[in-house]
């Protein structure tokens, strides 16, 4: 019976969630301990083929050695890559000039862009405080601050852009003008509400006048303001899709329940370069971090299969129920949002009354989104899902929320009445938010976060402390956050072209207080999650508040044509355009004319519809090949597991006869 079960060979391919409980795998240990697994044919031949795929001579075939391969990449031991060196110096030899100096430069090419990426990867900021919140709380809390310093990078490069299209040009043509108003005196209202001396300063849509600053009708203040606007969008379009395709293309190929195997995270996890102890003890928590993720996942799908058909039928209509209790708390919030923004029309002569009714529908808004997410948060663990759809429920119930509180407040905004100056109202509004985004982190951090904090340390056994305890570091509220100020940023730059600097100092700001949060009143989270898909929900997420930016943005066009101020004062955006384009040379003209007609518009969607079909049938091949890889490679081990039982039971009978 011992030998008919050694005999049998189990071909089959090992999914991610059988990786530490498949019967394949318990017999690893004597797989890898026995000597003939160096001998066997199987494995020599593909270490020659790798070598000789490395190192063979381009004249025998196409696939020639690629210098842009390091030899610290290959995974050979370091006797092969001894012995592909040496190949490789003979191999130049027997080569000409020409393609030894082609070879070279390739090499160089290589290097050098690695030291350009390493110094460009040195010039990111916080590093090393990210990689100090890395190994205490995880890579989850890590990836939300690696969002927010791509949101900072973003606002900076939209600074840039506004400052060279947008203000310089302004700037010239008032200073050439000479004109001098005076100014009124600063109040502490104009900066919470953006009145007074901050509505005719650049930082709204009425500072930006009309005139041009060269004899050419094409540059003109108008049409550079357009242009600017539009780069901003098309760059946020550029870099949102492209953060969110790549992080769904990594997704993909990974698979849904990816998991490195644990043996791997332990005995080769470790960075041997490690000499600080700071840093080792930085390392360990990482690895710790990354094995309780595995144990969770792998505890959870073990108590998935354990279900019978009984508690399935009950969890549903558990799902039913609670995703109808969703349903209720987010109609409730529309209405009260609604109510607010109704009250805060009522106008009253006390200025403080005021400026607290003009504040009513983003505190209204704040406190929503601040109490629901929480209960989402609670409602999607009686669901039972693992950790990472909870939060990935969370994020999206939550988002839900925010974007659509948000496009209440858009739309009774679009619907009110327009004043003299809708562009400024409406700039305003959008600098409101903002800067009540920014109170709103500050009054958490410091009245809600760290009087929590100080309550537990200082007095620890009293009840109050040990029912609060410290908070953990909420990711899927704190990322909201984030997106719902960068909508509004994207929302409101068009009608106040400082906001993006405006946003940029919260940020850099908001990253200071959030750290203080995490390292001084967090704890570590006690249950881990992966934020490879969560990461993609975040891009996306950025993705959808892009969407309703744009369709804002070209509802109010529609909206305030002609303008009451700024630089398309009584004018339309199309009839900037259309000015600039009649002052241009006739050819030119009728290729522009061609590129906004129909027939154009058709082939393009034809040759649109040609690409994306392409993509497609690639996208199946690849997958197909994917596929095809993964069965060779289980039939491979399979194989080899079968000689190595084989051999060991042939040993085995030779001592016994012996």
């Amino acid at each position: 019976m011992m030998d008919r079960a050694e005999r049998t060979a189990d071909f089959h391919r090992l999914l991610s969630e059988e990786s530490c409980s498949s019967d394949v795998s318990s017999d690893s240990c004597e797989y890898y301990q026995t000597e003939i697994f160096g001998l066997l044919p199987s494995s020599q031949a593909h270490r020659r083929a790798h070598a000789d795929a490395v190192t063979h001579d381009p004249a025998e075939s196409s696939g020639s050695w690629d210098p842009s391969v390091p030899l610290r990449a290959l995974p050979v031991c370091l006797q092969a890559k001894r012995d592909i060196r040496e190949r490789q110096h003979l191999q130049r030899r027997s080569i000409g000039n020409w393609d030894s100096w082609r070879r070279s430069q390739q090499t160089t090419r290589r290097r050098l862009k690695e030291h350009v990426g390493g110094a460009l990867s040195g010039l990111l900021p916080w590093r090393h405080t990210l990689h100090k919140i890395e190994g205490q709380f995880g890579v989850g809390v890590k990836a939300y601050f690696v969002f927010l310093r791509y949101l900072l990078c973003l606002n900076l490069l939209y600074c840039v852009i506004i400052a060279g299209s947008v203000l310089t040009p302004t700037l010239v043509n008032r200073s050439s003008d000479d004109q001098k108003t005076k100014q009124p005196t600063l109040d502490y209202k104009d900066i919470f509400v953006g009145s007074g001396v901050l509505e005719n300063s650049p930082v709204f849509h009425s500072f930006y006048t009309r005139g041009s600053w060269v004899d050419f009708e094409c540059l003109n203040s108008p049409l550079l303001f357009l242009l600017g606007m539009i780069s901003v969008l098309f760059l946020s379009i550029i870099m949102v899709v492209r953060r969110t395709v790549v992080g769904y293309k990594h997704s993909w190929l990974t698979g849904n329940r990816f998991s490195s195997n644990l043996s791997y995270k332990v005995f080769c996890g470790w960075d041997f370069s490690v000499q600080d102890s700071q840093a080792a003890s930085l390392k360990q928590n990482f690895i710790r971090n990354e094995l309780k993720m595995d144990l969770e996942e792998q505890k959870f799908h073990e108590r998935v299969q354990r279900r019978s058909l009984r508690l399935w039928v009950r969890l549903i209509f558990l799902r039913v129920f609670l995703n109808f209790l969703v349903l209720v708390l987010l109609g409730s919030a529309f209405a009260l949002i609604y109510y607010s923004i109704v009250l805060s029309q009522k106008k009253d002569l006390h200025k403080t009354l005021n400026l607290m009714l003009e504040y009513l529908p983003p505190i209204t808004m704040a406190t929503v989104n601040y109490i629901l997410p929480y209960i989402f948060s609670k409602v999607s663990e009686f669901e039972d899902y693992s950790l990472t759809i909870q939060l990935n429920l969370t994020l999206i119930r939550s988002i839900f929320l925010k974007l659509a509180s948000l496009g209440i407040y858009l739309f009774s905004l679009i619907h009110s009445d327009p004043s003299a100056c809708g562009e400024n109202a409406f700039g305003k509004e959008m600098y409101k938010l903002t800067v009540f985004n920014f109170l709103e982190c500050f009054f958490n951090a410091f009245f809600v976060a760290y009087p929590r904090t100080f309550l537990v340390e200082r007095f620890p056994s009293s009840s109050l402390a040990q029912m609060l305890g410290k908070k953990e570091f909420e990711i899927p509220f704190n990322v909201l956050d984030l997106v719902n100020s960068q909508t509004v940023t994207w929302v409101g730059v068009f009608y106040c072209p400082l906001l993006p600097a405006i946003s940029a100092v919260r940020l850099m700001t908001l990253f200071y207080l959030k750290k203080f949060t995490v390292v001084r009143c967090c704890v570590p989270a006690q249950r881990m999650f992966r934020t490879a898909s969560s990461s993609v929900l975040f891009h996306f997420m950025l993705l959808l508040g892009l969407s309703m930016s744009v369709v804002t943005l070209v509802v109010n066009i529609n909206r305030f044509g002609p303008g009451g101020c700024g630089p398309f004062k009584d004018t339309t955006v199309l009839n900037v355009t259309s000015v600039c384009v009649k002052t241009l040379p006739d050819p030119v003209q009728n290729t522009i004319s061609y590129i906004s007609s129909e027939a154009f518009a058709f082939a393009l969607i034809l040759a649109e519809v040609v690409i994306l079909t392409s993509y497609v049938s690639r996208g199946r091949a690849n997958r197909k090949a994917i596929e095809r890889l993964k069965d060779m490679l289980v039939m491979c081990s399979s194989d080899k597991r079968f000689l190595v039982k084989q051999h060991s039971t042939i040993t085995r009978r030779q001592l016994r006869t012996r």
